[in-house]
C-alpha cells in the first residue's frame, strides 16, 4: 500500500491531521474549519530557489478549494490591524511566478501582528532559508497556536455569530526545521515565537519539538522512528551560526 505522505517530498518525514490537506505545487497546508486558518504548513526549502529572481505577485486571494462557509476572505482582514501573515513565505517559493503567486492564498495566511510579522517571525524565515546552504534538505513545518484558558481574540467584522465562523488571532507560531545532510544525518530545531514584537535572538524561542507537539495537538515528523529521534524531539537544538549560514549563502549565488 502507497503511504499518501510517500507522493510529496515536503511530506517524507510525516504528515500531521487537519480538516481539509490542500496540496500546492510546492508546500502543503493542513486547513482548520474551526479557525479558518491553516493548521499547519509544510515545504522543503532549497537553496537553488532563491536563484531565481520572479516579481512578488500580491495576490491575495481566497482559496475556492475551500467550503465557503469555513473559508476567510479578504474583508475579515481589512482594517483589522493585523497583518495577512504568510505561513509559507513569499520569498520561498520564487521558482515562478505561479509558484510564488500560490503563496498569497488565504489558506496560506494567519493574522499576525504588524511588528511581528515584519520582524522576528521575518528574521527566523530568512534564517531558514540561509541554512538550506548547508544541508541536502531542509524540511519545515509552521502553525499558529493557541493558549487555553486565556482570552481569544478575532478579527472581521463580516461574520454571522449564529455559524460561529469568526477568525481567532494565535497567541504564539511555531516552526520546526528538520535538516538532512549527504550521509543522512538529521538535526532538528523547534522555534515557540508569541505574536508581538520582538527584539530577542532567534536563539530565545529555541524549544522542544515536543513541547509543539504538547501545545498545537499534533504530531511532528512522525514518520521518523526510534531512539535517536526520540532524543531529537526532548531536547533543544543549538542555534545554527547564522553568519556561516549567510556566507555559505554568498558562496552559491
Amino acid at each position: 500500500m502507497i503511504e499518501i505522505p510517500s507522493l510529496r517530498p515536503e511530506s517524507r518525514y510525516g504528515m500531521p491531521p487537519a480538516d481539509q490537506l490542500l496540496y500546492n505545487r510546492e508546500y502543503i497546508v493542513g486547513y482548520s474549519y474551526l479557525f479558518r486558518q491553516p493548521r499547519w504548513a509544510m515545504e522543503v526549502i532549497d537553496p537553488k530557489n532563491k536563484r531565481v529572481e520572479v516579481d512578488r505577485i500580491d495576490s491575495f486571494r481566497p482559496d475556492l478549494r475551500v467550503p465557503e462557509k469555513f473559508r476567510a476572505g479578504l474583508d475579515d482582514y481589512s482594517g483589522s490591524g493585523h497583518d495577512r501573515g504568510h505561513l509559507i513565505a513569499s520569498a520561498d517559493r520564487r521558482a515562478t511566478q505561479i509558484k510564488n503567486s500560490e503563496t498569497f492564498l488565504l489558506t496560506n495566511m494567519s493574522p499576525q501582528k504588524p511588528a511581528f510579522n515584519r520582524g522576528v517571525w521575518k528574521r527566523l524565515e530568512e534564517a531558514v532559508r540561509d541554512l538550506a546552504n548547508l544541508y541536502v534538505e531542509v524540511y519545515v513545518i509552521c502553525g499558529p497556536l493557541f493558549d487555553v484558558g486565556k482570552k481569544i481574540s478575532i478579527i472581521g467584522d463580516n461574520f454571522d455569530l449564529a455559524d460561529d465562523v469568526v477568525v481567532p488571532i494565535p497567541h504564539s507560531y511555531f516552526k520546526s526545521i528538520l535538516a538532512e545532510d549527504l550521509k543522512g544525518s538529521l538535526k532538528l530545531w523547534s522555534f515557540i515565537i508569541p505574536n508581538e514584537k520582538s527584539d530577542l535572538s532567534l536563539e530565545a524561542y529555541l524549544c522542544k519539538t515536543i513541547e509543539i507537539e504538547m501545545r498545537a495537538g499534533i504530531p511532528l515528523w512522525d514518520r521518523l522512528r526510534g531512539e535517536s529521534v526520540d532524543k531529537l524531539r526532548e531536547r533543544k537544538g543549538r542555534m545554527w551560526s547564522i553568519e556561516k549560514a549567510r556566507q555559505a549563502a554568498r558562496l552559491n549565488r
